[in-house]
């Protein structure tokens, strides 16, 4: 009793139900290993006894934490402050506008009553009347709604009691983007223009955008993580297990758009990188060989150390201080991780002991040593933020309305930037998984080190706000990956198997105010992928907050009344509709069976082939009946290409705010980018997009393509909308 209820005062599930009839106890062990990580020893029943006793016995004011929704009910933590308490709160300089420039606003005084009269704030004010009972949904009269921001609030008690805390004021809602708006999904490093090193890159990005826009009506590009990368030979090709998720990757830079690149003064040293790069491009398009990330960035380090030799003008040199000023310690803090990585190695737990510690006089002594190698990647940094906000000024100069949708990660690599320079909001020693379900029963483990919940509280979300703030920055939009880890995760402890995890709980209400929060400062929608296990109430959580919810067609079935596939009107309206994912088959492959077999060559199946095959192709028979019987497939079985269309056809007839293309669907493409469970076996994360019969085609090929003009035909607007007050225009 005593290891459950210390437990679950730190938010550790000691049990869990993978289906609503089934419950599933977490073994001690695991327990025992997830409190160390948060920092509480329960190695033996007395020190549960000696902890759980100190727990119990703090008593605190405030949580390190408190979120106020702007036009909705105090939180207990305020609601219940005792009358005569005296509540001030700092406002954060840059949310109030009108302020000079180095003025701090003045503090926000106030004095928690009950219905009685309290004495005024200030000598001088007159008295207040007496307190009516607040309207339903409103905060009680003594308060004072602070601007949308993060804050400090300081309270005193009459007996003298005090506290402080962060906090975050945010409005109820997310903007949305128009409704019945449709756009691309699309992983941009297969994504190969003609002028490409390789790989796809941002100047591709900005010219689909700029096309999509103009030509078919998009609404918005979605692409995978463009985070930087743990550098290594190999390097991990998966956009999913960054470096650090608060910087890009300058691999995706688009290396002649960058000004300075016009008089670098060797062209002789750029002629042959760039007739290198022509054949790495080559060798992707035409010869059958895989996207080599590391070859490309071999190649864009060479030519970006010859740009960085020319000197920046008045204009471009003050743009970048600005950039510097703006990212303050933690690029500094990245860019040196970068420059270490190159003498050490890209796993800083290997490097020498005094370089493991980012505040440490000896990682002090070599960033001054290393001081041109930090500029150097400082200014990698601005260059890519510079193209990323190019493309989504495309996306815009387009008609998009919404542009860019990026795509963030649910963790780090272990060994990268983020967890070095943070390692006190990691919980080290774990990682994040999913635990045993009907797809998997052997669960998973991503390898992923969790945030402390503990540490963000404590922090006001320091980390978290920086950055969402450095993501939505040049975005239209932002997918976030596993959209309930800001509810709860599942924490592996290091060396045990992901059926040994158990869940973590993080406070939803914090991370929720915070997203809203910078979202609504950069003017953004939120699209969660919430496929999968989800916990009751947190879909309704996610739309209160106007969070959308992501809806892939196949998933789509009444499980709780037989299994049928959905009616298009019984779909969600606030959702991204898509056929496919980057972790899914094809619409293609799906509608030919061909991922079974692909799977099956894998050795991948659980069953045989015959039974898969038979599996697979009642699925299918059961959704292209439905399509038939609403008259979206006219053209009858047996034709592919038609069927891809009635199936997006079906996906416009759904009230969803946003229709997602998967861009090799536009082409026929039958290969998956990712295929869950497989490492070395399928070449993941490093495939380009391909016609039909596996030859790769270009951005230019795409673009022109009769398949792709046949299937964006029928997503066509549906009609002219009016924006609503708050929305995006379409």
């Amino acid at each position: 009793m005593g290891l459950s209820r210390l437990a679950a005062l730190h938010g550790v599930a000691t049990s869990y139900s993978p289906s609503p009839d089934v419950t599933v106890s977490v073994p001690d062990d695991t327990v025992i290993a997830v409190l160390a990580a948060l920092g509480v020893d329960a190695g033996t029943p007395a020190d549960v006894r000696k902890c759980l006793a100190a727990a119990e016995s703090r008593s605190r004011l405030l949580p390190p934490t408190v979120v106020v929704w702007a036009g909705e009910p105090l939180p207990p933590a305020l609601a219940g402050l005792p009358p005569g308490s005296t509540v001030t709160v700092e406002p954060e300089p840059s949310d109030l506008p009108g302020h000079p420039a180095g003025r701090p606003p003045a503090p926000l005084s106030m004095r928690a009553r009950a219905a009685a009269p309290a004495e005024p704030v200030a000598s001088g004010e007159p008295a207040p009347a007496p307190e009516a009972a607040p309207a339903p949904g409103a905060a009680p009269a003594w308060w004072i709604p602070p601007p949308h921001g993060v804050h400090r609030i300081h309270v005193r008690t009459p007996d003298n009691r005090r506290a402080t805390a962060t906090l975050v004021a945010a409005p109820p809602r997310l903007p949305q983007p128009p409704e019945g708006t449709h756009g691309f999904l699309v992983q941009l490093y297969s994504l190969l223009s003609a002028r490409s090193w390789g790989m796809g890159d941002l100047g591709d990005l900005a010219d689909l955008a700029a096309w999509a826009g103009r030509s078919v009506g998009s609404g918005f590009v979605q692409v995978n993580p463009l985070h930087a990368a743990v550098p290594g030979k190999p390097t991990d090709p998966s956009p999913y297990r960054p470096s650090s998720r608060r910087f890009p990757d300058p691999v995706h830079l688009h290396v002649e758009s960058i000004p300075e690149y016009g008089h670098v003064r060797d062209r002789a040293a750029l002629d042959d990188l760039r007739q290198d790069a022509a054949a790495l491009s080559e060798a992707v398009l035409n010869k059958g060989a895989l996207i080599d990330r590391d070859a490309v960035w071999e190649l864009k380090r060479q030519a970006l150390e010859l740009v960085a030799q020319v000197p920046l003008t008045p204009g471009r040199r003050a743009d970048y201080c600005d950039f510097l000023a703006e990212q303050g310690q933690a690029l500094e803090d990245h860019a040196l991780w970068c420059a270490l990585a190159e003498v050490h190695g890209p796993d800083w737990h290997t490097w020498p002991q005094a370089l493991r510690d980012p505040r440490s006089p000896g990682t002090a002594r070599a960033r001054s040593e290393l001081l041109d190698r930090v500029d150097f990647h400082c200014r990698l940094a601005w260059l890519t933020a510079g193209q990323l906000a190019a493309a989504q000024r495309a996306a815009e100069d387009a008609g998009m309305g919404v542009g860019i949708v990026h795509d963030l990660a649910v963790g780090v690599h272990p060994a990268g930037a983020d967890t070095w320079s943070q390692q006190e909001a990691f919980a080290h020693g774990m990682s994040v998984g999913a635990p045993p379900d009907a797809f998997n029963a052997r669960g998973q483990d991503w390898g992923l080190p969790p945030w402390r919940p503990d540490v963000l509280a404590a922090t006001g979300y320091a980390a978290y706000r920086g950055l969402l703030r450095g993501l939505l920055a040049h975005a239209g939009a932002l997918r976030i990956d596993h959209v309930m880890g800001l509810f709860r995760l599942w924490w592996v402890p290091e060396g045990r198997p992901p059926t040994d995890g158990t869940y973590v709980a993080y406070d939803a209400e914090a991370m929720l105010a915070v997203l809203v929060l910078e979202a609504h400062r950069a003017g953004t929608s939120v699209v969660g992928e919430d496929l999968g296990t989800v916990a009751p109430g947190v879909r309704e959580a996610l739309a209160r907050r106007g969070v959308l919810g992501t809806s892939v067609l196949w998933f789509e079935r009444d499980w709780e009344g037989g299994g049928r596939p959905l009616a298009p009107e019984e779909w969600r309206r606030d959702c991204l509709a898509t056929a496919t994912t980057h972790d899914l088959p094809s619409t293609a492959a799906r509608l030919t069976g061909d991922h079974v077999t692909l799977r099956h060559r894998l050795g991948l199946l659980t069953r045989s082939l015959e039974e898969e095959l038979t599996a697979d192709l009642t699925d299918t028979a059961e959704w292209l009946a439905l399509l038939a019987r609403l008259r979206m497939l006219p053209e009858g079985d047996g034709d592919e290409e038609a069927a891809v269309r009635a199936v997006h056809r079906f996906l416009r007839r759904t009230p969803a705010r946003m229709t997602g293309v998967w861009l090799p669907d536009t082409v026929g493409d039958r290969r998956p980018q990712n295929l869950p469970g497989t490492w070395d076996q399928y070449p993941n994360w490093r495939l380009p997009i391909a016609d039909p019969e596996g030859h790769p085609v270009t951005l230019e090929e795409i673009t022109a393509s009769p398949r792709l003009h046949g299937l964006m035909e029928v997503l066509r607007p549906r009609k002219p909308h009016t924006a609503p007050p708050g929305e995006r225009r379409p």
